[in-house]
């Protein structure tokens, strides 16, 4: 996985519009202002949050954008996937999909990384704008964290537990 800015940017912004929203539109001009992102590249980028589903506009005087959703209904991986990140280090990492070989070195990297991908998807799914915005906000409530137990990494948050044997197993002998 290579987070690009367009993805970086993309959780800003929606961090942004979260915080300042206050029940109203918020409009780009003003995020492009307080973020210091081009007002061009957040039209871009909210064209695809829109189209993901990730935020609604509204029309007129007054209008901008809104989540379409609460801020726990909406993912990291939402607004990751909506802006077109590759959130799966095992596509880029391991080769084309064309790349056929039964070496045990590919086979052990394409496992690595196919583990490696659940668990970035895991911890990209289960960590929610509204967790964000509560950690910022110096919350004492821990974020909440869908699937098996695991240990809070240094950010606070609920890192999965890696479950190495998860999907398919595989026999080297």
């Amino acid at each position: 996985m290579r987070l690009t800015s367009k993805g970086r940017y993309a959780v800003r912004a929606i961090l942004d519009l979260t915080f300042n929203s206050n029940g109203r539109p918020v409009r780009l001009q003003e995020i492009s202002e307080r973020q210091k992102i081009s007002l061009h590249y957040l039209e871009q980028l909210f064209r695809r949050l829109r189209k993901g589903s990730v935020v609604k506009s509204v029309r007129g005087p007054g209008g901008g954008y809104v989540l379409s959703r609460t801020m726990d209904e909406i993912s990291i991986k939402d607004v990751l996937v909506s802006v077109g990140e590759n959130i799966n280090p095992a596509k880029d990492l391991v080769g084309a999909a064309d790349i056929k070989s039964d070496t045990v070195e590919f086979i052990l990297t394409k496992t690595y990384f196919e583990n490696l991908g659940m668990l970035m998807q895991e911890y990209l799914t289960t960590t929610s704008v509204g967790d964000l915005i509560r950690k910022a906000r110096g919350s004492t409530e821990l974020p909440k964290s869908a699937g098996s137990p695991g240990l809070l990494d240094a950010s606070g948050f609920k890192a999965p537990s890696p479950n190495l044997n998860a999907g398919k197993a595989r026999d080297f002998t």
